[in-house]
């Protein structure tokens, strides 16, 4: 069925919408939400402390936007159903939740390899697995990963987090090509060097001059550049943008700089 025909900036609004966007308390997934909130619709923050969330909500609804927080750890698949189940009806998922094990191969024990993959992969499934019957019901959803360009471009000390994006970059796939007749979608979204409070210290560093250096940008990203991108794969005018990884790296992935 042809969706109906509307102006083309009413393509990119959400008004109606409700979005959960994982690890939204600060970093990209807070920008995601500003973005989306911009763009008509209901935002549900979501982190493991209820009241670290409550600012954030608290400045949501200030500016007239309709806001609440969902608080759970991603490993408590107990808790994550409890927050879910008393949820408004999730029209947007998009995961941001990456925690990160910056140790060498060879320092990671398999236990510690696998509560990463755990957090950062398994517990998206389990976690899609909540929203997404509601999305077949209703004959629309966006899935939307937050994955990095280190799931395609390796670099050292970063085992566990590269196999866990890259996971979330399959599973995109996989979901998109077994419900792309649906009205759900389900994408990726690779963000590369962002300035956020996570990389502080590291932009001060020499690597991260070196991150600098490599970008033909020439700079880290500004937090809010990632907005736009998660907009668009949450928007109408994406409806026919499925199975996609949206890279948004000023360039890096696309140059053989070292």
């Amino acid at each position: 069925m042809t969706p109906p025909m509307s102006t083309f900036p009413d393509q990119f609004r959400l008004d109606g919408r409700t979005a959960l966007i994982t690890g939204s308390g600060r970093g990209l997934g807070w920008e995601m939400a500003k973005g989306l909130a911009e763009a008509g619709a209901k935002i549900l923050l979501h982190g493991r402390d209820r009241a670290r969330l409550e600012p954030r909500v608290a400045e949501l609804k200030a500016a007239g936007v309709d806001a609440d927080a969902l608080a759970f750890d991603m490993a408590d698949r107990a808790a994550m159903r409890a927050e879910i189940a008393q949820a408004p009806a999730i029209d947007i998922l998009i995961n941001t939740v990456g925690e990160r094990d910056r140790r060498s191969f060879l320092a990671i024990d398999p236990e510690d390899f696998a509560r990463l993959i755990d957090v950062d992969l398994v517990a998206v499934h389990a976690l899609v697995k909540l929203v997404l019957p509601g999305m077949l019901e209703r004959k629309w959803g966006r899935l939307i990963m937050v994955t990095s360009i280190v799931a395609d471009l390796a670099i050292p000390n970063a085992s566990s987090y590269a196999t866990a994006k890259s996971g979330l970059t399959s599973m995109a796939r996989a979901l998109a090509a077994e419900f792309g007749a649906t009205g759900v979608t389900s994408n990726a979204l690779a963000p590369g060097f962002f300035a956020t409070e996570t990389n502080e210290r590291m932009i001060a560093s020499p690597n991260g001059e070196h991150h600098r250096a490599r970008s033909p940008a020439k700079r880290w990203a500004r937090p809010s550049e990632i907005a736009g991108a998660a907009i668009f794969l949450a928007s109408p005018a994406a409806s026919y943008v499925n199975g996609h990884t949206l890279i948004v790296d000023g360039g890096v992935s696309a140059t053989y700089l070292a």
